[in-house]
Formats: structure tokens, sequence, C-alpha cells
């Protein structure tokens, strides 16, 4: 269960539900009750799909491009320490693309946001993508994969119970309160980072000890 428990906390603070809830709003603003519902489900499976397709397909694409595992750990890393050194500063929006004129322009042509932005990359970001193509790398036995797909799922769960609910939670907890939260969420994205590069350069200096 330790696995399981790791999983589902490390993907929902990479994903970080809470700081897409006033992008949500916001783009939802002219929403019906129904149509925000409909959005908030779609955004749920269109990110359910993109984590189960980064955690089974991810591998294959590290073996067509020749990258190993602690490769990968430490540019997923450093693209995670990224996120939550942007989670931490309070420039989330910033860090994710949102403050762009050409990609506010693009949003409000769009009749769905359920997969971009929302999906990709607010929710579904390379940090969580590679965080999942790692975990499928690192945990090959089939017990282990079903407690990762658990994970998954009951992040997409919240992903979706918190968007069905964005316009009480951003009432209840206003803009101070979110920002309080993603700062506290930063700071473990943070460390979860910090420990893959910290792993794959241990396992790097250990190999070429090894070697010699």
């Amino acid at each position: 269960m330790e696995l399981f428990f790791y999983a589902f906390a490390a993907i929902i603070s990479i994903a970080n539900p809470l700081g897409t809830l006033p992008i949500f709003v916001g783009l939802t603003s002219d929403y019906s009750k129904k149509e925000r519902r409909k959005t908030a489900l779609l955004t749920s499976f269109n990110v359910l799909v993109i984590f189960l397709m980064s955690f089974y397909l991810g591998s294959y694409l590290l073996d067509f491009f020749g990258i190993s595992l602690n490769s990968l750990r430490i540019a997923g890393g450093l693209i995670i320490v990224s996120s939550g050194f942007a989670l931490l500063t309070g420039r989330f929006n910033k860090h994710k693309g949102m403050d762009k004129e050409r990609v506010k322009s693009d949003i409000a042509s769009r009749e769905s946001i359920s997969l971009t932005p929302l999906a990709i990359p607010m929710l579904a970001g390379p940090g969580s993508i590679s965080l999942l193509i790692g975990l499928h790398q690192e945990y090959t036995l089939w017990n282990a994969h079903y407690l990762i797909i658990i994970a998954i799922l009951l992040v997409c769960l919240v992903i979706w119970g918190m968007l069905s609910a964005s316009s009480v939670i951003v009432k209840y907890l206003g803009a101070s309160g979110i920002n309080a939260v993603s700062r506290i969420i930063g700071f473990i994205v943070i460390a979860i980072g910090i420990e893959y590069i910290s792993t794959a350069v241990v396992n790097v200096v250990l190999s070429i000890i090894a070697s010699v």
C-alpha cells in the first residue's frame, strides 16, 4: 500500500487540480451547471486517458529514442522542480503559458476546453507524464501496476469532484486560500523532483564506480 499512497500523492500533487480551479471557473463562467459538470467529466476522462497512455506507452518511446531511466528521472525531476517553484512563487498560470495573449485568444475560439487547456497542459503536463513513465519503468510487476492504476483512477475521480464543485471551493477558500495551499503543494512537488534527481544521480555514480 506504500506504493499506492506514494503514487496517488505524487500524481495529484504534480497535477495540482486545486491550482486549476480558478482557471476552470473563469473559462466556464458563462456555462450552465449542466455544461460545467459535463466539462468537468470530459476533462477528468481526458486526463485519465493521457495518464494511462503515458504509463503504458511511455516506456516504448524511451526505448525508441534510447533514453535510460536515470536520464528520464533527471529530466523529469527538473520539470517537476520547475513546476514546484511555479506553485511556490504563485506563477503557476504563467508556468503553464496561460498568461499569453495568443493562448487566451485560442481558448476563446474553442468550443471545448476539456482537452486543451484543461487536460493538457494544466492537469496532465510534462511533470506528471514523466513521473508515470518513470513509475512504469521502476515497478514492473503486475500487482504494482494495479496499485498505480487504482491511484490514477482515484486521482482522476478527485479531479472530477473538485472541478464539479469548483465554484463552491473557490468561493470557500478564496484566492488567498488557494494560493496558500498551492504553495504548500509546491514545496511537496519540489521535494518529489529533487528525490527523483538525487536517486538518478546516485545510480549513475554507483554504476560508474562499479564499472571502474
